[in-house]
């Protein structure tokens, strides 16, 4: 009988505070940096109903509780994400501002890059148009 125990990347990153920096991060980025404007101006003035859905999101698919599923159901991301107009270059900008709020949320280099990685293939699977 085994008495090890799956450690998800919630755990490793930190929990709750960990996750709501890294979205805390990533906002702050996509407001700051010029080269994400063309995804600011997808958002509402007030990020707080962004920040709070992916809070939610990234809580369970780091393997923490599902909350997002608990309020909203199956996140079903490209069909949210529908509405908007998604090409490479809205990607990129996603990614620019996620990978310098990963770089600033402390965990293990490895995590680091496996979250990254998964995120990046996410970000990929959200084009909806041709650049």
């Amino acid at each position: 009988m085994s008495t090890e125990t799956t450690t998800t990347p919630y755990e490793l990153m930190g929990g709750e505070s960990d996750v709501r920096y890294l979205v805390d991060r990533f906002y702050h980025n996509m407001n700051e940096f010029p080269e994400a404007r063309g995804i600011r101006k997808m958002h509402a003035a007030d990020l707080s109903g962004a920040k709070a859905k992916l809070f939610k999101f990234l809580s369970g698919w780091l393997g923490g509780p599902d909350l997002f599923v608990q309020e909203y159901g199956h996140p079903r991301l490209r069909m949210r994400h529908f509405p908007f107009a998604i090409g490479a270059g809205e990607r990129d900008q996603w990614m620019l501002c996620m990978r310098k709020a990963l770089d600033d949320t402390p965990m293990e280099d490895k995590l680091r890059e496996r979250i990254h990685e998964a995120l990046a293939q996410t970000a990929t699977h959200m084009i909806n148009v041709e650049s």
